[in-house]
């Protein structure tokens, strides 16, 4: 019988008396790692669904429209991607997305969950196809860590997190994006998932905070994506050298767009067109 997974947005980090609700049918997999609680649920209209700690992840019908967007807005930003880094996006979204760029060399992913990563692999086929491409170096293992030791070594650093929650909770604090900006090459850039500007606003104020006094050039992109809070998500933009359109390699997004199924040259632009009361937040 369906039934309605119903995710409570007024526990924990976040009291917004609100909720999403999506029908779901029957489970897939239930199970708790070293970090995390994780469901794989089928619904009726969206394909599987994950879910982590009660907070929806992705549902098949509508990834696109994250995973192209924290992948291809700022890889066509840059000039020259050759090496990537992803931290977190277990799911394999991101990397197959970062993957479609024949410029990049090499793309590091960071995952600090592995049942994410098999799971993944076994209801996310077309998701998680790429997690075997010789040009991914696929690593289990926290992402903070791992970025200690990295210096001038990445051209775009991609945080594809959960909420501020948990395991992701260290990866909104200035201590972890200076690192980021060691990581970084000198004209590097990077993106992070940053949540809803309706419903996290705190959240995002204390997250441009940091990025404004790290970093010469930060502003805030979005996305529509039907599974997430509100359904307008946001991603933070980062950079060392370049803006989001100095230096974009539109020729090359023009010729992939035939391919991908959000972005396009348009929405390129368009997606750093930001209403008032955003420019506030990240000001």
């Amino acid at each position: 019988m369906n039934q309605w997974f119903n995710e409570e947005l007024d526990e924990q980090y976040f009291d917004l008396g609100a909720r999403v609700s999506i029908k779901i049918g029957e489970t897939l997999f239930e199970g708790q790692s070293d970090f995390q609680k994780l469901q794989i649920v089928k619904t009726p209209n969206f394909g599987n669904m994950m879910i982590l700690d009660g907070a929806v992840m992705l549902t098949e019908a509508n990834e696109f429209a994250y995973h192209e967007m924290i992948a291809h807005i700022p890889l066509f930003a840059h000039p020259n991607p050759k090496r990537v880094l992803i931290i977190g996006g277990g799911d394999g979204g991101a990397a197959r997305e970062v993957l479609r760029h024949a410029c990049v060399e090499e793309c590091v992913m960071v995952e600090i969950d592995g049942l994410v990563v098999e799971k993944s692999r076994e209801f996310f086929p077309t998701i998680a196809c790429e997690l075997d491409n010789p040009r991914l170096t696929l690593l289990i293992e926290d992402g903070i860590k791992y970025i200690e030791n990295a210096q001038n070594e990445f051209d775009v650093i991609l945080i594809d997190s959960t909420d501020p929650a948990g395991p992701a909770e260290g990866l909104f604090t200035a201590d972890f994006y200076k690192k980021v900006n060691n990581a970084l090459k000198v004209d590097g850039l990077m993106a992070a998932q940053a949540e809803s500007p309706y419903y996290f606003q705190k959240t995002q104020k204390e997250l441009f905070g940091v990025l404004n006094g790290i970093f010469p050039y930060t502003t805030m992109y979005l996305s529509a994506i039907p599974f997430y809070p509100s359904g307008t998500w946001s991603f933070a933009f980062a950079s060392k050298d370049y803006s989001e359109i100095s230096h974009a390699r539109v020729v090359d997004l023009e010729k992939m767009t035939p391919s991908l199924q959000y972005v396009n040259p348009a929405l390129f632009r368009g997606c750093f067109a930001l209403p008032n009361f955003i420019k506030k937040i990240i000001a």
